[in-house]
């Protein structure tokens, strides 16, 4: 049985459900590449959406290939349309960001960037998700390894359940 939606949660429950999708990425330091991804955002009738993502190489021949990131986390919806997001990562990395929900979007910026000793060095990072009429879309901009905030990677997703 599916829990009630909490009050609290109505300004994001546009992002409710399971995306999948595909989109591209690139960055300085490495050569740019396609990858398909799947986004869920679940709840438990608590003020607070579950958050997982992953993200899988497509081959130059269309086919699927290895897996690439995967990361987990929390929305937590705060006065004001504002947002607090939670986001860890096997990697050894793990971002606090803060931003608004208004309209179908949301932007949202690191307030914290904690690293473990063998994680890559990260040091800011920079979101957007919004509808683009019936799919979700969003970007990731990146700082990292002596790079400034710069495009990394966006998507476009298909709401399948």
């Amino acid at each position: 049985m599916e829990p009630e939606l909490h009050p609290d949660l109505e300004p994001l429950a546009f992002l409710l459900g399971t995306w999948e999708g595909a989109g591209v990425g690139g960055y300085p330091t490495i050569e740019g590449f396609h990858f398909g991804q799947e986004v869920s955002f679940g709840h438990i009738g608590k003020p607070f959406l579950t958050y997982t993502s992953r993200t899988w190489l497509i081959e130059e021949d269309g086919s699927l290939g290895r897996p690439l990131a995967t990361e987990s986390g929390y929305w937590r919806p705060r006065p004001d349309h504002q947002v607090e997001v939670t986001l860890a990562h096997p990697t050894g990395i793990v971002e606090i960001y803060v931003g608004t929900v208004a309209f179908n979007r949301v932007e949202l910026i690191t307030d914290v960037v904690a690293r473990t000793q063998s994680a890559k060095e990260v040091t800011a990072g920079k979101r957007l998700y919004g509808l683009i009429g019936e799919d979700l879309g969003w970007a990731y901009d990146l700082a990292a390894v002596g790079q400034p905030l710069q495009s990394h990677i966006s998507a476009q997703l298909k709401r399948v359940a």
